[in-house]
């Protein structure tokens, strides 16, 4: 039987969490929000426009939430030709999709900039299919996202594994009905993670890989 590998990108996969955070900062003190990092960092992962609404509250002036949204697209993309893949990534891909694995991934990026995180990977032949926030009506925590990428990969929930790095993932994995896997390279701390639904907790993609044997990927 067939069984999926869902993988969250920004922080699990690709290094650049700290990279949304600055970006996301900076994007705010251009339009007048004093915004502190720490509460940026918690919050990557949501969609732009939670994003946005999560950190200034639903009594924010939402006709500039795109303009927001557009002044971190412009100062992220400026690192569209440098993001680092993440220790183990592109190996841990090629050996669940060697192992068996329909390799999904989740993300909510799209177009140049889901190509810059590809490239960063480099495992395109391992990945089997691609779920982005633009595909469905919410982005996580909703469980849509995992949803839609359990559809691509054919796999019902009880044969599926999602991986991420913050609790918006694993609220999503969890509501999804799969079994989830939590990573500490996007800079959450375990207890969150565990918290949020995370079966079982692993450095990065590389110690996922070295531990495969006693992780949920048995």
């Amino acid at each position: 039987m067939e069984r999926a590998a869902v993988f969250d990108v920004d922080g699990t996969l690709v290094d650049t969490n700290h990279l949304h955070v600055t970006t996301w900062w900076e994007a705010f003190r251009q339009a007048g929000h004093q915004v502190p990092m720490h509460a940026v960092h918690r919050a990557v992962g949501l969609p732009s426009s939670d994003l946005v609404a999560h950190l200034l509250g639903e009594d924010r002036d939402r006709d500039l939430d795109a303009g927001l949204s557009a002044a971190h697209k412009a100062l992220y993309g400026q690192y569209f030709d440098r993001l680092p893949a993440l220790p183990g990534a592109g190996d841990l891909l090629r050996r669940l999709a060697g192992d068996g694995w329909r390799v999904v991934l989740a993300t909510s990026a799209g177009g140049a900039e889901l190509g810059a995180l590809r490239r960063a990977i480099d495992a395109d032949d391992a990945i089997a299919a691609t779920a982005s926030a633009d595909d469905v009506d919410a982005g996580k925590p909703a469980p849509e996202p995992v949803e839609h990428a359990l559809e691509l990969a054919g796999v019902p929930a009880e044969r599926a594994v999602f991986v991420g790095d913050t609790v918006w993932d694993m609220r999503a994995g969890t509501r999804a009905g799969v079994r989830c896997v939590g990573v500490l390279c996007g800079g959450l701390p375990r207890a969150d993670l565990e918290e949020a639904g995370a079966d079982a907790v692993f450095a990065d993609p590389a110690d996922l890989l070295a531990s495969r044997e006693g992780s949920p990927f048995a």
